[in-house]
């Protein structure tokens, strides 16, 4: 006898806009109105997550090389650094709080990049809070890229938790760590629903890398990415790109992808926008019956991963 289909819905959105940079009051204002647009995109009759890109609170300084050449520092460069680090967030702080207060008067879960302040070291950190407004986790990227290494410190495997919200089992992944395949098998194992992925990366072909992680996880991968232009930023910040108000620092490219590999919605590039999709749930079980790669499709006999989740302190 033929069941029928229990529809599981979910509703998700991907904010796609810029920081102001080195100015928290700001940002937050930017937060706050994209997050009750994004819910106003969303029905109050589903779970629903709004996911904002990485660094969004606390900024993504594209183009600047904090006057430090190899080999060198300059004072001005310090001087910059300094400014970073003053609009940094704590993580008993009031930034923290207020998008607390604000999941919960908007009975959405939110996900979004942070730089996170922690003694005297930054970490680009990425925020979950549930619908309720509680902080259901916090992950600091494990390998910042490139030049990120100056201003961002490590983090470790203590953070590798998938978070549980009313909107699914969530990951929070971010930029280039994307590209380290046994960190999306950690997450994985760990039956991830919705893989999140925040970043600045606004190249064409991210599209692809997305739509690969949503096939090889059989996940929903929700994709939110900066777009930011110079006037974005203090009028004294000269980023490599140029001068001017209008020129392009990050072009967006923000997508949501199902469990089989269909582009949802975007990529937008160009532009500020909230991209929306609702999600059947039941979608992931379909793409599991011929491929579940931390179940049937695995090979133990052949591969392991062991993933340390000790936190790593200097000093014990």
């Amino acid at each position: 006898m033929n069941q029928p289909e229990k529809p599981d819905p979910r509703q998700l959105a991907c904010i796609q806009a810029g920081s102001e940079l080195f100015n928290m009051k700001g940002t937050l204002e930017k937060f706050s109105d994209y997050l009750g647009d994004a819910v106003n995109k969303m029905s109050k009759q589903t779970p629903r997550l709004a996911v904002f890109p990485e660094a969004f609170i606390g900024g993504y300084p594209k183009g600047h090389h904090f006057g430090a050449p190899v080999g060198s520092r300059s004072d001005e460069g310090r001087e910059w650094f300094r400014r970073y680090y003053d609009d940094a967030i704590l993580m008993d702080g009031p930034e923290v709080a207020h998008i607390g207060k604000l999941a919960k008067d908007h009975q959405c879960d939110v996900v979004t990049g942070v730089i996170e302040r922690d003694g005297g070291t930054l970490y680009c950190s990425v925020l979950t809070f549930s619908s309720q407004g509680e902080l259901v986790g916090k992950r600091r990227k494990l390998m910042p890229t490139a030049a990120e290494r100056l201003i961002w410190g490590y983090g470790d495997g203590s953070t590798l938790d998938v978070m549980e919200t009313r909107s699914g089992r969530l990951s929070t992944i971010i930029c280039w760590e994307n590209y380290m395949p046994m960190l999306r098998m950690s997450q994985y194992a760990q039956g991830c629903e919705i893989y999140c992925a925040p970043t600045v990366d606004d190249r064409p072909n991210w599209t692809s890398t997305m739509t690969t992680i949503a096939l090889e996880g059989r996940c929903f991968v929700a994709a939110a990415s900066q777009f930011m232009t110079r006037s974005n930023a203090p009028d004294d910040f000269k980023p490599v790109q140029g001068d001017s108000p209008d020129t392009v620092l990050i072009n967006g490219g923000s997508v949501i992808i199902s469990p089989l590999g269909k582009v949802l919605a975007g990529p937008v590039f160009g532009e500020e926008a909230i991209l929306t999709a609702d999600l059947d749930f039941a979608d992931i079980a379909r793409g599991k019956m011929d491929f579940d790669v931390s179940g049937h499709y695995a090979r133990p006999d052949v591969f392991s991963l062991g993933v340390n989740r000790s936190p790593k302190k200097a000093v014990e």
